[in-house]
């Protein structure tokens, strides 16, 4: 029963934040925390491998559409790599209260921005400190945490002027680097529990499939600007329910 419960968890997160350009790592982290009670190691080990074949459907997807903005993801993923890199190396030295705060005052913070914010139909491409500073802040939550790091990379990518459906499917498409790179890292520390990440791969693979339908849907519908304000919500509970 908690097989087929599994992969219907994994279908409603994978279609969900892969449509918003997230790769769910860090719920399925929550998940397999609270739930199955695995050690921290294997948790964000198994979180990584899980939102792994989700993200890079979503972005063979998103590439058929031409919708992913390869100019802007390749600046983020030159710094963010080397970021998840440094992030596995520090974390056993970063108490985790101090990471916790550092976490939720970024989300919160950029939530905020993007709530804000007038969508743009020019993503400012020049502005390449921009792209490289979001890139660094994703890919150390990848290295530290086992975190996807979606948040901060779709927060940028819509700070730095792309529509919500170019931000999605270029955040998606950086999500796959920093996620390889992330789960490497990780398997060196934590094995994985198939058990309980199998069924989540499943479910995460069909949701992945469907969510670039969802986003061309929406996208011929002009919904876009509802869009950027369920991002900005869901950064802002994000930050806070990190706290706790």
């Amino acid at each position: 029963m908690s097989f087929i419960w599994l992969i219907f968890i994994g279908i409603i997160v994978g279609t969900f934040v892969i449509a918003l350009g997230g790769g769910g790592a860090a719920i399925y982290l929550g998940i397999l925390s609270s739930t199955f009670h695995l050690a921290p190691a294997t948790a964000a080990a198994t979180s990584l491998v899980t939102a792994l074949p989700s993200v890079i459907i979503g972005t063979v997807g998103y590439i058929r559409q031409g919708k992913v903005n390869f100019h802007i993801g390749n600046q983020m993923l030159l710094t963010a790599i080397p970021a998840v890199i440094v992030g596995a190396f520090i974390a056993p030295f970063i108490p985790t209260p101090v990471y916790r705060w550092v976490i939720a005052i970024i989300l919160m913070v950029l939530g905020i921005q993007i709530f804000f914010k007038r969508q743009s139909s020019q993503a400012n491409q020049a502005n390449h400190f921009a792209a490289a500073m979001y890139g660094i802040v994703s890919g150390l939550m990848v290295g530290i945490a086992g975190l996807s790091g979606g948040g901060p990379v779709l927060a940028g990518l819509l700070l730095l002027g792309l529509d919500t459906f170019h931000a999605t499917a270029t955040s998606t498409y950086v999500l796959v680097g920093m996620s390889l790179v992330g789960a490497a890292l990780h398997l060196s520390n934590g094995q994985i529990d198939w058990a309980a990440g199998l069924p989540l791969i499943v479910g995460t693979i069909i949701g992945a499939l469907l969510a670039p339908l969802v986003v061309k849907f929406l996208s011929r519908k002009g919904h876009g600007r509802y869009l950027n304000r369920i991002v900005a919500l869901l950064l802002i509970f994000m930050g806070i329910k990190s706290l706790f």
